[in-house]
């Protein structure tokens, strides 16, 4: 099968090369799934940039993909070969990822994708979308509440945003654009914050009558942290965090906490528990089968365009997920 691979940490057209591989074959309780097109998140780049050392000789990176199962292993029903699925967790803790024409992997990791959702949305939801499921389900009961959005138009971002608002709430978004405010508006979002341009706590207490949010889903806790110390998050507010952009020491006001009743909840949505997964993939599932989410894609790449994927993640001026297709 052909496939992409990098047998060493570094930049992306130093260390990626496309290659010939043994296709895999499905063992026990496995599926495979002939790919169509596979999902390039931030994690995956930073991990060929060396967040995670090579240790198996090579990596088939991402961990995001969708196609057609096209074999079963022992004890999975034969009635699923010909189902179109996405899948989760593809190159998590283990070398063979979702940049090749196949992958072999647990049966409950293909997800079907209804009929009506293309492949390249469905290349977007084991990150994007679970991550995004997983933070509103953390976020709690939505109706009538006002819930930030950190980075309203980026891969996660975007999801959160129509999901919380889904689920009954007034969503306000921190976007660094018009460009992405007007994408966000087109799905509802109409409450940006310029964050580059205006104090956020200053306009977040403008737009909620100087009480604050009730919730905030994060996708960078080191600039968000001090919103809480600065009054904007209500008393009894949420705080769901599932990413930083500084891994380091990060303050927390213990004395803007606590007066406050304020939770903080963090999360990998790589790591979650079997019932967290089960319960976060059931409420996706049921949006994409009721064809409720939009999605935001960019241009597909070609295989042997990895490195150029790659590069557009890194620059973080694509707007919309970045997917690969497998020919």
């Amino acid at each position: 099968m052909r496939a992409a691979l990098y047998s060493r940490n570094g930049p992306a057209r130093e260390v990626l090369e496309l290659t010939e591989l043994p296709a895999p074959a499905p063992g026990p309780g496995e599926v495979r799934v002939k790919l169509a097109v596979s999902g390039v998140n931030p994690s995956d780049v930073k991990s060929r940039a060396g967040s995670r050392p090579v240790t198996s000789g090579y990596v088939v990176p991402h961990s995001d993909g969708a196609g057609v199962i096209d074999q079963v292993g022992d004890g999975v029903p034969p009635e699923r070969i010909g189902q179109r699925v996405w899948v989760w967790n593809g190159q998590w803790q283990r070398p063979m990822g979702t940049a090749a024409q196949y992958i072999a992997l647990p049966a409950e990791q293909a997800v079907a994708l209804p009929d009506a959702v293309s492949f390249e949305a469905g290349a977007c939801m084991g990150i994007p979308g679970l991550t995004a499921m997983q933070a509103v389900i953390l976020a709690g009961d939505m109706e009538g509440k006002t819930v930030l959005v950190t980075g309203g138009a980026s891969g996660v971002g975007y999801y959160a945003a129509q999901m919380a608002r889904l689920a009954g709430a007034r969503v306000i978004a921190t976007v660094g654009s018009r460009e992405k405010a007007g994408v966000l508006e087109q799905v509802g979002v109409t409450d940006a914050v310029f964050y580059k341009d205006e104090p956020v706590t200053e306009r977040l207490l403008a737009l909620t009558g100087g009480r604050g949010v009730d919730a905030i889903i994060d996708m960078d806790f080191s600039t968000t942290a001090p919103l809480v110390t600065a009054g904007a998050v209500a008393p009894h507010g949420t705080v769901v965090v599932y990413g930083s952009n500084y891994r380091g020491d990060i303050p927390v006001n213990f004395g803007a906490w606590l007066p406050r009743s304020i939770s903080l909840h963090f999360f990998l949505v790589y790591d979650l528990l079997p019932a967290q997964r089960h319960h976060a993939v059931s409420r996706l599932g049921g949006l994409l089968a009721a064809d409720k989410l939009r999605h935001l894609i960019a241009p597909a790449y070609a295989l042997d365009e990895i490195a150029a994927a790659h590069e557009a993640v890194e620059s973080g001026r694509i707007l919309g997920n970045v997917v690969v297709a497998i020919p």
